[in-house]
């Protein structure tokens, strides 16, 4: 089976949004994607750091998805990540009201002996010095690249951030995030400038709007699924990159025609995770679920037209 090596937080979240609010539950961008990952044909791995309050049973919960958790380091006497928000009423918007990194300001990756080939690295969002140095110690250059990162990174460590956006095939970020690192309003000469900074292919996330694929001149575009219950985004961008990354791996297919179907995979999963708060509904998630939705996913944009 092919390998996909996970870089991100593993961490508490307490979330409230106007549907409800949680005290301090499993989040953290590594399992989001771990989990999401989990639903395809392949071998993958976290590479993380959690303090010795993390609980067993949420490892349980990863290994239990057939993810490698060998990469996620335990520090005695330290805290785990922790991140507290609140949603606005359009759960477009929201407000961070507390992040304590905890252990991950000293984080220092150490990727297993065993996946220092993976096939795709998947970076979630982290600090780009992190990236970069879970890239230096791959032994055998990946078939494909995936970069995560957001707008706090390019407001305090831009110089790094451009380093590591040379090293990767794919960057994943939202709408104003494209328009900040670019310069551009449009997105189209956004996606453009980004490809000049070295990605081939540009994903750009709209939320409840979809997504964005650019590579050179070609683009695609992939709704969302209108919903009837959104609880919370949290982990969505997150659960998409899962679902992007472990298609592309499993399918061994690095074209743009398959990156479509991959943005497709990626979506249906996100639009599982908001529907319930924090990890809750990926954990209980069957295959034959994913299966069905997918389907409605091919009616939603399956028409036939006389031109």
């Amino acid at each position: 089976m092919n390998k996909l090596l996970i870089v991100g937080t593993v961490a508490f979240d307490a979330i409230e949004t106007p549907f409800g609010k949680t005290d301090k539950i499993l989040g953290g961008a590594a399992t989001y994607i771990g989990l999401s990952a989990s639903f395809f044909n392949l071998q993958s791995a976290i590479v993380s750091v959690v303090g010795d309050d993390f609980p067993q049973e949420h490892l349980d919960l990863l290994t239990s998805k057939n993810i490698d958790i060998s990469g996620i380091e335990i520090v005695k006497g330290g805290k785990t990540f922790f991140w507290s928000g609140l949603y606005h009423n359009d759960l477009n918007s929201r407000d961070t009201l507390v992040t304590e990194l905890n252990v991950l300001a000293d984080f220092q990756p150490k990727v297993p002996q065993n996946y220092k080939d993976a096939d795709v690295v998947m970076l979630g969002n982290l600090h780009p010095l992190v990236q970069s140095s879970v890239l230096d110690q791959m032994e055998k250059k990946p078939k494909l690249v995936v970069l995560d990162t957001m707008n706090f990174w390019m407001d305090c460590a831009l110089p790094e951030l451009l380093d590591v956006i040379k090293r990767v095939d794919v960057i994943t970020i939202n709408d104003e995030e494209a328009r900040q690192l670019s310069g551009e309003y449009s997105l189209v000469k956004a996606a453009a400038k980004i490809q000049d900074m070295g990605p081939k292919y540009v994903v750009i996330k709209k939320g409840e709007h979809g997504a964005l694929l650019f590579h050179n001149r070609e683009v695609f575009f992939a709704p969302a699924l209108p919903l009837e219950d959104v609880f919370d985004p949290t982990g969505a961008g997150d659960t998409f990159a899962g679902g992007f990354s472990g298609f592309i791996a499993q399918s061994e297919n690095i074209s743009f025609n398959n990156m479509k179907n991959a943005i497709i995979y990626g979506s249906n999963l996100a639009s599982f995770c908001v529907e319930k708060f924090g990890t809750e509904r990926m954990e209980n998630l069957s295959k034959a679920e994913v299966a069905i939705r997918l389907q409605q996913f091919k009616s939603l944009t399956q028409f036939d037209i006389e031109i």
